[in-house]
């Protein structure tokens, strides 16, 4: 399982989540950080990646369409970088439910 972080989110979390979520990218390493959300949406879709976001567009799309894409929603005001990451490896099991239930669109972590 592999997650998406989108242009909000620093590249740096790469390095703690890599452990857990193998594969996991950013969207800066696709040349996506301009790119809309639709175009960020369909390239998830289409590669099998859950998208990591503080974004609530994203929030809204997985409430109207569903998935696929999955969207992990990080419910956080600015913080360091250190706290997202923390967040993200410390709900690794909760994460791992929420991308294999085949129901659940979105996952709001706080």
């Amino acid at each position: 399982m592999k997650l998406l972080l989108d242009q909000n989110l620093s590249r740096r979390l790469l390095r703690d989540i890599n452990v857990a979520f193998p594969g996991s990218r950013h969207v800066a390493d696709f040349n996506l950080m301009r790119e809309d959300d639709e175009v960020i949406w369909r390239f998830a879709a289409n590669h099998g990646f859950t998208i990591v976001s503080k974004d609530s567009d994203f929030l809204h799309r997985a409430f109207l369409r569903g998935h696929p894409p999955k969207v992990i929603y990080i419910g956080v005001g600015n913080c360091p970088t250190q706290r997202i990451g923390n967040l993200i490896t410390n709900n690794v099991s909760l994460i791992c439910e929420f991308v294999s239930d085949p129901v659940e669109s979105l996952l709001i972590l706080k």
